[in-house]
């Protein structure tokens, strides 16, 4: 297998990494990045101990995906601390929070927002192919 560390765009698409989009702590503007027109993504990386500010939003629902590390997400007045595969779901007025739960390691989450609604299950098979 190889390893994507940078952009890489083709007719149609886009492959990029994390760790290709910036090096230390902070925001990674996936969406720029990859072109992603539908919805807004980033990746970010939390210093250990980190502690964010709390928001909310006024119209995005948003989706929080644990890659590494532990994060405790403050949710309303509720906490819940997740690690790798964790998900978080937040209505738009729902007050949250983050803290890297660890003093020592780095924590990476992605985190993906929109507004709108659903679109559906609206795949369709290209010519000439059939399902299996």
């Amino acid at each position: 297998m190889q390893s994507v560390t940078s952009t890489e765009r083709g007719d149609g698409w886009s492959v990029g990494s994390v760790d290709g989009l910036g090096e230390g702590p902070g925001f990674r503007k996936i969406r720029s990045e990859l072109g992603v027109q539908a919805f807004g993504v980033n990746a970010v990386v939390l210093p250990p101990g980190y502690q964010s500010g709390r928001h909310f939003h006024e119209r995005q629902e948003e989706l929080y995906i644990v890659l590494r590390g532990e994060i405790e997400f403050a949710l309303g007045d509720e906490k819940r601390t997740l690690g790798p595969g964790g998900l978080v779901r937040v209505d738009p007025q729902t007050v949250r929070g983050y803290r890297n739960a660890s003093d020592a390691d780095e924590a990476v989450y992605v985190c993906v927002g929109g507004a709108g609604g659903y679109v559906g299950r609206d795949g369709q098979l290209p010519e000439g192919e059939t399902r299996s």
